[in-house]
């Protein structure tokens, strides 16, 4: 059944379905009489008669159906002004709900006047800011223009969203213009608040006011609005901005010390905190296990408190509670007859002592065995046996001392400093590079700077892919197979070839980017040619930065490369004749003089002796008596 509105059954009426005009809206048709069989037709009227008298009147009919069509516009006009009326009633009264709003400070002021067309937009912003920050216009454009940034390139994980930069003469009106503008957005409803939080950077100008300013910091980011205003950043001290720079770039920020956050939303230093906690349940369970009333003071909860470091956190202040209680256990099991009584603990000159029962304070870490040094010595002394390389030794066992000193802070409760250990060892082939870097990563395993102490050579190929998009995981995979180790890159400057080396590129930067991710438990070194590497250090702009450590190994002297010489033959059981001093000498002389680069130096004392060991087995079957492990000038055989 089809379906006509009053409109197509007003023009149905008047020209009839189809479109045809009807002559009368309800006039019949005049019935004519049957004609006989035979008969002729009617003549046609003549033309110019008169019309008939029964014939309608189209124009009354016309003026009939205007007036219903006149009335049912009528009609949808008052319909339509109605639902007007009351659209407009409604975003009265919603207008009215964001006064109140405003009046009680829950939307920013003036969000209730903006009009529709502007919400969510900056169009108009700048002329608005103009109108009460005046004679600033070019200042205000670039200002409006910086808070439209983010919105226009969009934002990045937790990172912040904007960071502006204000300068300017004092009494020019940055402040003003930025709150004029924060509201002014966030009547818009561009920003959630208008109000803006606001530090004065002056008032930490040192590491003193460390827990000051991250108080302060954590208030102001936890504040109702969305921007943080940091006033004279150039009396700040250095560590903070870093910390401020972090927090900007990345989203956050390591803090040396763990802190929590208490029932009134402050920030606050959990180490004592947590220190006079494990302090409490140290001196229960000394109480119910070793029947000993513990007592300490505020010495001992900083000492405590003091060991936490940036890879074991919290855990290190439950182990320094451990050994304490593992030293007094110590204690009581070599006493023959011990009777109950009272350990008092104190801190001397930046060590833990005790006493029982009122004795001499004595070190507590002397009652505990002694920890294995992990072949220190046994490390040092194949180093000193190293022939030369004094400037390369002394700054590895400069290491150890930085490692011992920073133990002994963290020991004291004060805070640690970790050095940057990577390295580029630089020098001709054969000056010992490699094997230099063997000995560093169990040195530094043996000192406790490394948990691993693997070491794990690469060159490019072990790096760089074969295909586009396989360069990233290849090295990836070798520098996770290198944590907690030494990562050893010999030839370093082969990965990189000239800009249009794309593959060897990209593995520079995922190096660059797992040294950073990695840097308190990886230590990379990177070895080649002096002049190649210092080209391969402008392959990547942070390159050069990661390595404050570049240590050039000189060419050996024909003396060391004699004592080399020696060396080698002693360790597979051989010595040299007295007679093979000078001809030695003489060859290494000319030799280095030559070129020193393709000589070989460690490799070509190296050479020279397996030759004199080949030559002296031949000479040993022509005169059985003769010493089996003596080397004699007849022996030796030089390449010149």
């Amino acid at each position: 059944m089809g379906y006509n509105d009053d409109w197509e059954s007003l023009m149905n009426s008047v020209f009839g379905p189809g479109g045809r005009m009807r002559a009368g809206g309800t006039a019949k048709k005049e019935a004519r009489p049957a004609e006989k069989p035979g008969a002729k037709p009617a003549a046609p009227k003549p033309a110019g008669s008169a019309p008939r008298a029964e014939a309608p009147d189209l124009n009354k009919a016309l003026l009939e159906q205007q007036k219903t069509l006149d009335k049912l516009l009528k009609k949808q006009n008052e319909a339509l002004r109605g639902q007007d009326a009351s659209t407009r009633q409604a975003l009265e009264e919603s207008r009215q709900l964001l006064r109140d709003m405003e009046a009680d400070g829950l939307l920013a002021q003036g969000a209730a006047d903006i009009p529709a067309a502007q919400l969510g937009s900056f169009e108009g912003l700048a002329a608005e800011v103009k109108q009460t920050v005046l004679g600033q216009d070019d200042y205000v454009d670039a200002l409006v223009r910086a808070m439209r940034r983010p919105f226009v390139l969009g934002t990045d994980g937790q990172k912040a969203r904007n960071v502006i930069l204000l300068w300017g003469p004092p009494g020019t009106g940055r402040h003003f213009a930025l709150e004029e503008t924060a509201r002014r957005m966030a009547a818009r409803g561009l920003l959630q608040s208008g109000q803006m939080a606001r530090m004065d950077l002056a008032l930490y100008p040192d590491p003193g006011a460390e827990k000051l300013f991250l108080q302060d910091l954590y208030a102001a980011l936890n504040g109702p609005g969305e921007m943080v205003l940091f006033d004279h950043y150039e009396s700040c001290c250095p560590a903070f901005l870093r910390t401020l720079a972090s927090l900007a770039v990345k989203g956050a920020a390591p803090l040396a010390s763990r802190y929590l956050v208490n029932r009134e939303g402050i920030l606050i230093d959990a180490g004592t905190a947590l220190a006079a906690r494990l302090l409490n349940d140290l001196a229960r369970l000394c109480a119910r296990q070793l029947k000993l009333t513990l007592s300490a003071g505020e010495d001992v909860r900083d000492y405590v408190a003091g060991q936490h470091t940036g890879k074991l956190g919290a855990a290190a202040l439950s182990g320094c509670c451990e050994r304490i209680f593992r030293a007094l256990s110590e204690y009581c099991l070599r006493q023959v007859r011990f009777q109950p009584g009272t350990a008092a603990l104190e801190v001397r000159d930046g060590v833990l002592c005790f006493s029982v029962n009122g004795s001499a304070p004595a070190p507590l870490a002397d009652l505990l065995p002694a920890v294995w040094d992990g072949g220190t010595e046994e490390v040092r002394q194949e180093l000193d046996a190293l022939v030369g390389l004094d400037e390369v030794k002394e700054y590895v066992f400069g290491l150890a001392d930085n490692v011992r000193v920073q133990k002994r802070r963290a020991a004291a409760g004060l805070k640690t400093a970790s050095l940057s250990m990577h390295m580029i060892f630089t020098g001709n082939p054969g000056t010992g590079k490699t094997t230099i870097a063997r000995l560093v990563a169990r040195y530094l395993k043996a000192i406790g700077a490394l948990r691993g102490g693997q070491l794990v050579e690469v060159s490019r190929g072990d790096l760089v892919g074969r295909y586009t998009g396989h360069t990233a995981p290849l090295t990836n995979s070798v520098i996770e197979s290198a944590l907690g180790g030494v990562l050893f890159i010999d030839e370093a400057y082969s990965l990189y070839r000239g800009e249009q080396d794309s593959f060897g590129l990209e593995a520079i930067d995922t190096l660059v980017k797992g040294m950073e991710d990695h840097r308190e438990d990886l230590v990379v070194i990177l070895a080649g040619y002096t002049r190649e590497m210092e080209q391969f250090l402008t392959a990547n702009s942070g390159l050069a930065s990661r390595f404050p450590n570049q240590i050039e190994f000189p060419d050996y002297t024909a003396d060391q490369l004699l004592d080399i010489t020696a060396s080698l033959a002693a360790a597979r059981g051989y010595r040299l004749d007295d007679s093979c001093t000078f001809p030695l000498l003489g060859y290494y002389q000319r030799r280095q003089a030559a070129d020193s680069r393709t000589a070989g130096n460690g490799r070509l004392a190296r050479n020279t002796l397996e030759k004199a060991i080949y030559n002296q087995s031949r000479r040993l079957v022509a005169e059985p008596d003769a010493p089996l492990d003596l080397i004699q000038a007849g022996d030796l055989e030089f390449d010149e």
